[in-house]
């Protein structure tokens, strides 16, 4: 059946148009560093599809020099098309950006690749501007109070019996790791239900005193730091998913940049409306109201806006490119600007990208038709600039999503029940798991020879 699967892969990127690929590394159980490749295929239809492209096992080190060797070897045993990539997307690790000896550096000085983009995880490069928050204070009291309760059995019993008796909602505390991206939200949530609580047992069980439970500033700060953390896991997840391209993922970046500018207005305004938990501890207080600092929580949100935009400054480069691309027929749109962006973007003669741009303004009949999937519309030999521009932000990966789920699957799949599973039965149980191309069972069935019975 992986073999099936294969060849109709392999059929797809001989008849596709361009591809793009993403990037990751990870170690499995048994501690072999395995490198997962997937690949985005656009076709002359503008249909995209993505699919595991290979799973290499580095069975020594893991530095950019290594990874480029296993994936030029890989290439030249599948004859894997180069000609038709458009960016590679990875997960912004040393070995992988390195100026010097990363595996992009290393894929751009060999004359096999053409000149292609690479782009660092959005999602990676979003949960490290939330990173920038300087709530130090808070979570390190928090992360101590959680800890002590649950690092030994028996508090731990008698905390969750303490919630029962106090007819909680909740049952647990959670913990947090800076690993799983979304733990410190709803760690901080689950925290601030139950400070009450939490400070109750802490006094009965004669813990030491933490006069923070009990100040209201930083109670002010917990209740922040849990609104704005929500706020960035809500866009964490909304960039997560299959057949996430990269215009999607630009677009819900400025969409949460201009919610948050909007909020800081808000903010300043002492409309709390959108900050749930901060609202509901200003109320608590009741006259919490007249000492909270605004300043000390505008200065928060700026940091995290200031660190977006610096993180995301290669995206912002395409960001006007796919905007004509969106709608091309703006008549605001400044062609001289926008063809030199292109051409630099995609190594196009900017005189004709702009005669093709002047051309499909002026175009009624294709600017009646300019709904759904309109750049199929466009004729090759009219539009070859335009076209291919199209095509190529098609296939742009925005993220390494697709890799950190193989590795989730990799985990279930090389568990320790199965820890001697050899790495050609790794890829094979990893390609059934994910793969959305269904195998031919009728054509399988019939190379089997039936053996008849005596």
């Amino acid at each position: 059946m992986a073999e099936d699967l294969t060849k109709q892969l392999w059929k797809d990127i001989e008849e596709c148009e361009c591809f793009s690929l993403q990037l990751d590394e990870s170690t499995d159980l048994t501690d072999t560093a395995q490198l997962c490749i997937f690949i985005r295929m656009v076709f002359t239809d503008m249909n995209a599809k993505e699919e595991l492209l290979t799973i290499l096992s580095m069975k020594e080190r893991t530095r950019g020099e290594d990874i480029f060797q296993a994936f030029k070897q890989f290439i030249e045993k599948m004859q894997l098309p180069v000609c038709k990539l458009v960016s590679i997307t990875t997960d912004g690790a040393p070995a992988m950006i390195g100026r010097v000896n990363g595996f992009i550096a290393k894929c751009r000085e060999d004359d096999a690749f053409p000149d292609f983009l690479n782009y660092h995880c959005i999602i990676h490069q979003q949960a490290l501007c939330a990173k920038m928050l300087n709530m130090k204070e808070i979570m390190d009291v928090a992360m101590k109070i959680a800890c002590s309760i649950r690092a030994r059995s028996l508090q731990r019993r008698l905390f969750r019996a303490h919630l029962e008796h106090t007819d909680c909602d909740h049952t647990e505390l959670l913990l947090h790791t800076d690993v799983r991206w979304l733990s410190r939200g709803k760690f901080l949530q689950r925290f601030r239900e139950l400070c009450p609580e939490i400070k109750d047992f802490l006094l009965l069980n004669k813990y030491p005193e933490y006069q923070q439970l009990s100040d209201n500033q930083w109670l002010l700060d917990l209740a922040f730091l849990t609104d704005l953390t929500n706020m960035l896991n809500d866009l964490n997840l909304e960039l997560q998913g299959k057949e996430k391209n990269v215009i999607n993922m630009i677009s819900s970046v400025n969409a949460f940049k201009r919610k948050l500018q909007h909020l800081s207005s808000k903010l300043q305004r002492h409309e709390l409306n959108n900050f749930k938990n901060l609202n509901s501890e200003v109320l608590a207080q009741q006259r919490a109201c007249a000492q909270l600092d605004i300043s000390r929580y505008n200065d928060q949100i700026s940091s995290c806006l200031s660190e977006f935009d610096r993180r995301f400054l290669d995206f912002a480069v395409i960001e006007p490119v796919a905007t004509f691309m969106c709608y091309p027929f703006c008549n605001e749109a400044d062609i001289d600007s926008l063809a030199l962006k292109i051409s630099t973007l995609f190594h196009f003669n900017p005189s004709k990208v702009e005669d093709e741009m002047l051309t499909l303004q002026a175009d009624i009949e294709l600017k009646s038709r300019a709904t759904g999937k309109f750049w199929n519309l466009l004729m090759e030999e009219k539009y070859p600039h335009l076209r291919k521009c199209a095509i190529s932000l098609t296939a742009l990966f925005g993220s390494t999503y697709l890799c950190e789920s193989a590795f989730s699957h990799m985990k279930i799949v090389k568990s320790k029940f199965r820890s001697t599973l050899t790495d050609e039965h790794l890829d094979v149980c990893l390609r059934l798991a994910i793969s959305s191309y269904c195998p031919d069972y009728a054509s399988l069935a019939d190379s089997i020879q039936c053996k008849s019975s005596d």
